[in-house]
């Protein structure tokens, strides 16, 4: 290892996912290992991701972590199972340009700096802390030149997060359960690439981004501890319905894949209701978007629009097409308008051109919005406003990459530290 004060970085980008055969429990606190199967969609990290920068240098003196501007500490056992497996597969790395030669052996005496930072609301269900963990360990598998395959990583991902495993993969992803003790088995794989079914549009609701009063890992212990109706699902309902799913991914039948993830996401919030005590992860907003969409599908007779929750009261909405994605958008808008000085742009973000497509890019278009016409009774007046924070217009989209611009990374290429 030569022994000039160089700064050696990796930046990443790795996307989100939202689960629509719901993970629930686990059988092991520790490893983190399920209960059960879960599959997941990945939504397009331009518009959902995170991006992190790690860096090592023979003048660092400690870890350190920097999540969104802030600095954490990386004493948990989350992130400290992550750094130990990760070094422990390192291998040896050259850089001729900057003078940097570092040995497999020196991984054990370097001590690495990581700034991350989400684009969207940290723990607020959207499953930010799966976008983390993924980039934490495929951006530290660049920089120490790791030789293992995505499923491999997502085994090291997984003892970050459970559900950042499936975030090592782009378009739809199963996350197997496994058998094995060790866990070396619970591992993701791709089903599909995002290619496969781009026919797709996803439209969440975030409802509230504050942080949730029940994280998800209490919510699963608690869950795992008291509810029956949990061990009848990971026992009796999922396995059945995972291999539905991956049906209906194949054949991209929109029909299937809307009932079960209906079916899979209110089952979810049914075990959550049957712990002690209760999990209340939905609020009456996020009924009223379960009722607008069940009563849109009826009356077309043939699913539309899929709906998703996960631990926390943001619809993600999936929309079978373009056409109905903004007939879509159209009816949210019409029942959860925006507070009057608000810019559309800043309420319909990610993919903000449906705004154009559903002829929405003036405030006063909102107030010119007719009632969807197929729901004929009301599910509330059009006095909502605020209800739904914003909007946020997706697809499916791809696993991670590294970001070669330098001007992406989020620590000073000098010094290490934030920018």
């Amino acid at each position: 290892m030569a022994a000039e004060k160089w700064v050696y970085m990796v930046t990443a980008q790795t996307p989100t996912n939202i689960a629509v055969i719901k993970y629930w429990g686990k059988r092991d606190e520790v490893r983190i290992l399920p209960v059960n199967d879960s599959i997941s969609v990945t939504l397009d990290p331009d518009h959902l991701c995170t991006v992190t920068t790690v860096a090592v240098s023979p003048s660092f003196d400690r870890d350190r972590m920097w999540l969104n501007g802030k600095e954490i500490s990386l004493s948990g056992s989350r992130y400290q199972n992550c750094l130990r497996e990760i070094r422990g597969r390192a291998g040896d790395v050259e850089d001729k340009e900057k003078g940097v030669k570092i040995d497999k052996k020196d991984w054990e005496k370097l001590h690495l700096h990581i700034a991350s930072h989400n684009n969207f609301p940290t723990a607020a269900g959207l499953a930010s802390s799966a976008a983390g963990f993924a980039c934490l360990v495929f951006s530290l598998a660049k920089l120490m030149n790791v030789d293992e395959d995505a499923s491999h990583l997502s085994a090291i991902a997984r003892q970050g997060s459970g559900s950042a495993c499936r975030s090592l993969f782009g378009g739809f992803v199963k996350w197997e359960m496994g058998s094995k003790e060790d866990g070396s088995d619970s591992i993701a794989v791709q089903l599909a690439d995002e290619k496969h079914w781009n026919d797709l549009v996803i439209i969440i609701a975030v409802v509230s981004s504050r942080q949730k009063e029940t994280s998800s890992t209490s919510g699963m212990r608690e869950s795992v501890e008291t509810s029956l109706l949990l061990q009848h699902r990971a026992k009796e309902v999922v396995p059945k319905r995972t291999l539905q799913m991956e049906e209906a991914i194949k054949n991209r039948d929109f029909a299937s894949f809307t009932q079960l993830s209906c079916a899979d996401s209110n089952q979810f919030h049914a075990v959550c209701l049957d712990t002690s005590p209760p999990i209340f992860y939905m609020n009456d907003t996020s009924h009223r978007i379960i009722s607008l969409v069940e009563k849109w599908n009826r009356s077309e007779g043939t699913p539309q629009v899929a709906y998703t929750f996960d631990a926390g009261p943001n619809a993600v909405l999936i929309a079978r097409n373009r056409k109905v994605a903004v007939q879509l958008l159209q009816g949210l808008l019409y029942y959860f308008p925006p507070k009057s000085d608000t810019d559309m742009k800043s309420y319909v973000v990610g993919d903000n051109s449906i705004l154009k497509e559903a002829g929405l890019d003036g405030a006063n278009s909102v107030e010119n919005l007719q009632p969807p016409p197929e729901i004929k009774d009301n599910i509330g007046s059009q006095d909502q406003k605020g209800e739904v924070s914003y909007f946020i217009c997706t697809k499916p989209g791809r696993g991670p990459v590294v970001l070669p611009d330098q001007t992406q990374a989020l620590l000073d290429p000098e010094t290490g530290l934030p920018k």
